[in-house]
């Protein structure tokens, strides 16, 4: 059911090919589609998919979209630590930025966005799977953001995944979504 949400909400969603960047987006714009009446998932990614850099916009609102070309947004969501410098003068002041933080050495210098260092990495890898270090860091967007109710993803996920035998899969990705929005309240 559709909510009433005056506002747009807007997150880049940046990291190389092959970890799961373009998928956290669409999965967040599949989910924001019973929310609202516009949505707009933009991925970008360089030649090489795997190991290349890559980013998505999303775009969430009742209003229409005119452009899916931001040069900054209310949010960014990094989810590899050679993109930081990279990705920080992407962020409006005032917005958020949650930052993967497993082997991250240098953060981000500005004292005018509020920054979430997520060990995403770090967190799947004790769930089993490194794979889902995205759904972490998605699930810690959500918790600082509230954009939509994390179930609008498990009903994305659930789609996706169940009925195919991956109910070990989908289970995990439900867990690690959790996971990151628990992550998330634990360093507010």
């Amino acid at each position: 059911m559709k909510q009433e949400r005056t506002t747009r909400h807007e997150v880049i969603m940046a990291g190389v090919g092959g970890r799961g960047v373009l998928m956290a987006g669409l999965l967040l714009a599949q989910a924001g589609m019973a929310e609202y009446d516009n949505v707009l998932w933009f991925p970008s990614y360089a030649g090489a998919m795997r190991g290349g850099p890559c980013e998505c916009t999303v775009i969430l609102s009742n209003d229409g979209i005119a452009s899916p070309i931001l040069p900054q947004a209310e949010a960014v969501i990094v989810m590899e630590i050679s993109q930081v410098k990279r990705f920080e003068n992407r962020i409006r002041p005032g917005g958020i930025a949650v930052v993967e933080s497993t082997g991250l050495t240098e953060k981000m210098e500005r004292d005018d966005i509020a920054v979430s260092y997520v060990p995403g990495i770090e967190k799947a890898v004790a769930l089993g799977n490194a794979q889902v270090a995205n759904l972490l860091l998605l699930g810690a967007y959500l918790e600082k953001t509230r954009v939509i109710d994390p179930e609008a993803i498990d009903g994305v996920l659930e789609k996706r995944l169940a009925g195919r035998g991956r109910e070990q899969l989908l289970a995990l990705n439900k867990q690690a979504l959790r996971d990151g929005m628990r992550v998330a309240r634990d360093t507010a």
